[in-house]
């Protein structure tokens, strides 16, 4: 089947007009395919090459509507950088429909109801980076919003200099958000709080429908994902930047790539946004953060779950699940299987050394995942190297507990610890070369995005190390 042949729904439309706006894509000055991704096309149950489909450039600019679409943008409110806004919404995003258990939305498609200040458009180079981060995400296992085509164009756009729009053309099993409760819950709306809720179990966790209690194991379902989720950040050492309720999934999944980054050198104060001048979405913050929204969720939700009993969820659900997975991710990277009490201070005093030694973190764990007990491949990326070399004695002696042949193990922490992380320098070089209408990279980006955990040999120059100069960068929110 063609991508053009699909027939979507539109389930949302069934929810009262105030959770929508009807609305039509604008579209782009001669637009052109730049990249397309067979991998996420499968989950629409389209088994043709993507890229050949003649509409496919005609969807993404919203001139060609699929059977059964009503294109629409979703209105929420959300808490952003800890201060409430009443309402937000999609300020450029719209939706084509679901089929597959998979929402279309377009992201640049053009002004809205919610646009507010805003153009409605997404610029080229913010454009390559939700495109291909989504589907790095993917291929790193956390929970994500997916990308399945991505278009430029002619059309000039305004930012800090004059730039060219661009669409992508994002999948997800649902686009309701945190704060897309807050919206009703601030408004005193609460029969539409619990027809939102009624939704979202329909939609997402159909395995609680009609059971005891259905609204407070939906909540605990959402703790535990958002949990994991942000467990599996912190182990690749992503930062996504601006952890708004109004970017938080209701279903745990990563959304809303805007001024993300991995980390280069193991820098837990890290700020990747230039925002962000407080720092409250560093990387180090990020677990407490997703704690503190899940907060601002359960009083959105409180008029139809007991907020003490939300409350009681999330401190009895949240930390224990982050925690949990975290350490067992960690230590499958570190390659210790057998179970050690002692593993836990050996772990903290790993993040110390990293961070004293001033090393990228990427690359200490994928050399760490052939490490012979020769320190001279790990020390010599160091900048610091005694920090390190102290605590690689304790982690030899650690070793020796370990049943796991050598190979074997090898084989474990290389199935865990990437070679190809998207950082900024790679994507920054990327996107400079697309402005001069080379596309080449993206797709070689897009091919390690996929499989990051293999070796790619003609693709090693994009596991290099990050220069001195673009280490750690900031990025802004414009896009």
């Amino acid at each position: 089947m063609k991508i053009s042949q699909l027939k979507v729904t539109t389930p949302y439309l069934k929810l009262d007009l105030v959770f929508f706006d009807l609305v039509e894509p604008t579209p782009l000055k001669k637009p052109f395919l730049i990249s397309a991704s067979k991998d996420a096309a499968k989950l629409l149950g389209v088994d043709e090459d993507i890229t050949k489909d003649e509409k496919l450039v005609e969807i993404l600019n919203g001139t060609y509507k699929l059977e059964g679409s009503k294109t629409f943008s979703m209105c929420y409110a959300g808490h952003q950088f800890g201060y409430f806004v009443p309402r937000l919404g999609d300020g450029r995003a719209i939706n084509l429909g679901k089929v597959n258990g998979q929402n279309l939305q377009l992201k640049g498609s053009g002004l809205t109801l919610y646009s507010r200040q805003g153009d409605g458009r997404a610029v080229l180079r913010s454009s390559i980076r939700e495109y291909l981060m989504s589907e790095a995400m993917h291929g790193l296992g956390i929970a994500t919003s997916r990308a399945l085509a991505l278009i430029g164009s002619e059309t000039d756009v305004a930012r800090e200099r004059w730039e060219k729009g661009a669409i992508v053309l994002r999948i997800s099993p649902t686009w309701v958000r945190f704060g897309t409760f807050e919206y009703f819950k601030a408004k005193g709306e609460h029969d539409k709080l619990q027809k939102l809720a009624d939704y979202v179990i329909d939609e997402s966790f159909a395995h609680i429908k009609n059971t005891e209690g259905m609204y407070a194991k939906m909540y605990e379902e959402i703790v535990r994902n958002t949990a994991i989720t942000i467990a599996k950040w912190q182990s690749v050492g992503f930062n996504h930047g601006v952890m708004n309720t109004d970017n938080m999934s209701i279903e745990g999944r990563t959304i809303d790539y805007g001024p993300f980054a991995f980390l280069d050198d193991y820098e837990p104060n890290y700020v990747c946004n230039h925002t962000d001048a407080e720092g409250r979405y560093s990387f180090k913050n990020q677990p407490g953060n997703a704690h503190w929204n899940l907060q601002a969720l359960a009083l959105a939700i409180s008029p139809i779950i007991n907020h003490d009993r939300a409350l009681k969820i999330l401190e009895e659900t949240y930390g224990p699940t982050y925690e949990e997975y975290y350490l067992n991710i960690m230590y499958e990277k570190m390659g210790l299987y057998e179970k050690d009490k002692k593993d836990i201070e050996l772990f903290k005093w790993m993040l110390g050394s990293l961070e004293s030694a001033v090393i990228d973190y990427t690359r200490f764990f994928r050399i760490l995942s052939r490490y012979e007990r020769d320190k001279k491949s790990i020390l010599e990326m160091a900048v610091y190297q005694t920090p390190l070399s102290e605590w690689l004695d304790a982690y030899d002696k650690r070793l020796e507990k370990e049943t796991l042949s050598a190979q074997e193990r090898y084989a474990r922490m290389l199935s865990v610890n990437p070679k190809y992380i998207l950082k900024n320098h790679i994507l920054q070089e990327a996107i400079e070369k697309a402005e001069t209408s080379d596309f080449s990279m993206i797709e070689e980006l897009l091919t390690v995005a996929l499989s990051p955990f293999e070796e790619h040999k003609e693709l090693e120059h994009l596991a290099k190390a990050t220069p001195m100069s673009a280490k750690n960068i900031k990025l802004s929110c414009s896009s």
